[in-house]
């Protein structure tokens, strides 16, 4: 869609120091584009390091105009607001940066386009949420595949699937091995420029979407499928269409090591024992021995909350719990979950 030589303005407008800058955050970490700014007026004038602890000295601004002024040639709305609806509020900044000339990338469900079209000129408005007119039904295709179908599955929303899915797909292709990754949500998509938007998907059509995109990664020995939401949260309904639609042969746990409880507005649910959890996965994913079989090969921990010590003695308590390799990938690095793969 773009260039990678093109620079970047994230806007996050009072979402830099929470979980809602999740679409800021990701690209952050894995963008290939130049980031010239983060735009959140209440750390104006700080880096992201020195605003929110991340290790990256990106410049915090207040405005579109100062974005402008660093020459940024495309805006990111870099928060994923409940829902995925886009606020009232941001319709002065959205239309000042399009009038200025700055393309927009927009993760939410609303049609930007349509909203803003009358402001584009030379520049564009990736809607990235927008689903093709119609997918097939799935079929369990996918099964009929000799290569590893690793799903990313979680105890929660947020917690880690993408990013322990793009540092397992980083790491296997540096090895060298035939390694494709399946984007399911909005920052995935954004980062790798192509991929579905599941949660704009008819759920009659949303298996045969993701069976779709998974046999356009046939020619792959592995394919990492980003995950989405959690067989654990009332609000979810994407893990099933993933399984169904992808037929993994294995799948990968996430899980945010701090918390006992499912976020807010559910927090009132706790997480399940992660074995009992790990074993509802195995057994959907199995339909009562009628599909594929998935084993679950290691878990991913999201250690965020925790202090470095803290981290590494969940770690090792979730290790010898469940029996299977356990890692923060960002924290400890991928290389337990690597090696579970391959071996695998």
């Amino acid at each position: 869609m773009f260039e990678h030589h093109q620079k970047l303005a994230i806007f996050m407008e009072g979402a830099l120091d929470n979980d809602s800058g999740k679409m800021g955050f990701g690209l952050m970490r894995f963008s290939k584009h130049p980031i010239v700014c983060v735009i959140d007026s209440n750390y104006e004038g700080k880096s992201v390091s020195e605003a929110v602890g991340l290790p990256y000295s990106i410049p915090v601004v207040a405005t579109v105009d100062e974005a402008v002024q660093l020459e940024a040639e495309i805006m990111v709305l870099g928060i994923a607001p409940s829902g995925g609806r886009f606020p009232a509020e941001w319709d002065g900044p959205v239309s000042h940066a399009l009038e200025n000339g700055l393309s927009l990338i927009n993760g939410l469900h609303d049609d930007l386009n349509a909203r803003f079209g009358h402001l584009v000129k030379q520049n564009t408005i990736w809607d990235v949420r927008k689903p093709q007119h119609a997918y097939p039904i799935a079929t369990a295709k996918a099964t009929e595949q000799k290569n590893k179908r690793i799903l990313m599955v979680g105890t929660d929303m947020a917690a880690g699937k993408m990013t322990a899915g793009l540092e397992l797909y980083a790491a296997l292709r540096e090895k060298g091995v035939k390694v494709g990754f399946v984007p399911t949500g909005q920052i995935g998509i954004t980062l790798m420029g192509n991929g579905i938007p599941l949660d704009a998907i008819k759920v009659d059509q949303a298996a045969g979407a993701v069976e779709q995109a998974v046999l356009e990664q046939a020619h792959n020995d592995i394919i990492i499928i980003e995950g989405q939401g959690s067989l654990a949260h009332p609000g979810s309904t994407a893990t099933l269409p993933l399984m169904r639609g992808s037929q993994p042969t294995h799948l990968i746990m996430c899980h945010k090591a701090a918390y006992s409880h499912l976020r807010y507005p559910v927090s009132h649910i706790p997480i399940p024992p992660l074995d009992d959890f790990i074993q509802l996965n195995e057994a959907v994913a199995k339909v009562c021995g009628s599909q594929n079989t998935a084993k679950t090969i290691g878990i991913a921990l999201n250690t965020v909350g925790l202090d470095a010590s803290e981290a590494a003695k969940k770690m090792e308590e979730i290790e010898r719990s469940t029996k299977l390799p356990t890692t923060d990938v960002v924290r400890f690095g991928v290389e337990k979950l690597v090696n579970a793969i391959l071996k695998s």
